[in-house]
């Protein structure tokens, strides 16, 4: 890319600077579920695979924190895998994961179990199947945003645009399930729904001063 040394020291010490409040949000989330007594319900797989997807992006932003290695991989499909499993997929985790949270106690109907937890496994398997592939790519030097590559590519960008044609997919079939849960109206409270969070457990819409102190859950 033609950067001068200034540039590339900027960008050396800016990655390294993040990699420490980064380290730092990956081990409290893993904290907060240590020692607790988890219940392994389709938020908290979401929750779980958004702390995998963002700590496999973060090791990957350790080696682009090196220049030498920079220089050589800068605007390469390594850091278009690097970017999307911190800030594409991983964000998208994140916000799938509340939505299956909180979606039974806004709308009062719940989301079919079976259906978003296989829909977990799904999306878990093909974001890593897109977008793994292109760290390969990357080392190999191929840059971003061509619209074609030398045959010797060819493999690996095949297995990443399967990958990416199921998620597609997956996505559609997302869409189908919120779709179902309100189009069969099945009701939270006559739906098997087992969750120790608090919110589960009161009336809706919950009245005032529900709580007058804070609920500690044994189990």
């Amino acid at each position: 890319m033609g950067l001068d040394i200034d540039t590339r020291a900027y960008f050396t010490a800016a990655t390294i600077i993040i990699a420490i409040p980064t380290g730092i949000k990956i081990f409290r989330w893993i904290t907060t579920i240590r020692k607790s007594f988890v219940i392994f319900e389709t938020p908290i797989l979401w929750a779980l695979g958004f702390v995998f997807l963002f700590t496999v992006g973060g090791l990957t932003g350790i080696v682009l924190s090196n220049s030498s290695i920079d220089i050589i991989l800068h605007d390469t499909y390594y850091v278009v895998a690097h970017f999307h499993y911190v800030l594409s997929i991983g964000a998208v985790f994140a916000i799938i994961a509340g939505v299956t949270h909180w979606f039974p106690i806004i709308f009062n109907m719940s989301i079919n179990p079976n259906f978003i937890r296989a829909q977990f496994w799904a999306i878990f398997i093909r974001v890593n199947i897109t977008f793994f592939p292109q760290h390969f790519l990357g080392l190999n030097g191929i840059p971003r945003r061509y619209s074609d590559y030398p045959d010797a590519f060819t493999t690996w960008n095949v297995i990443s645009t399967t990958g990416s044609i199921m998620s597609t997919a997956r996505a559609i079939f997302f869409l189908i399930i919120l779709i179902e849960a309100i189009s069969s109206n099945r009701s939270l409270l006559n739906f098997n729904f087992n969750s120790s969070s608090s919110e589960f457990i009161i009336a809706f819409p919950p009245v005032n001063h529900t709580f007058l102190q804070t609920t500690i859950f044994y189990k």
